[in-house]
């Protein structure tokens, strides 16, 4: 299981993304068409062309970590769009692993101020 923490940074690519796809082409993915270093510890979230798979991209320091879920039934209920609806927080990229749509949902937020 991934853990996934609120202080970790989150980016959907809106595009579609050949599965056949390795580590190192999927950097090149994230230098040039989402414009991120990869190696900032930014974990990157990619679906498939049917959405009935995630990879997600991440490097820990010593190396890239590639992980990958096949939803078993069924498809995402819900990706971005745009560009501007890529960013997702922590407890959003949680329900969207599981098939739900983050948008329908009150979520409370990450952080209450003490």
């Amino acid at each position: 299981m991934l853990q996934i923490t609120p202080h970790q940074r989150f980016l959907l690519s809106v595009d579609p993304l050949d599965f056949r796809k390795g580590i190192d082409a999927i950097v090149a993915v994230c230098k040039q068409k989402l414009a991120a270093d990869p190696m900032s510890g930014i974990l990157f979230v990619f679906a498939n062309r049917q959405r009935t798979a995630v990879k997600i991209l991440v490097y820990d320091g010593q190396g890239f970590w590639l992980c990958m879920k096949r939803f078993s039934r069924g498809r995402l209920a819900w990706w971005p769009a745009s560009p501007t609806s890529s960013v997702v927080t922590a407890s959003q990229l949680q329900i969207l692993l599981y098939q739900g749509d983050p948008t329908r949902t009150d979520i409370p937020p990450d952080w209450k101020r003490i």
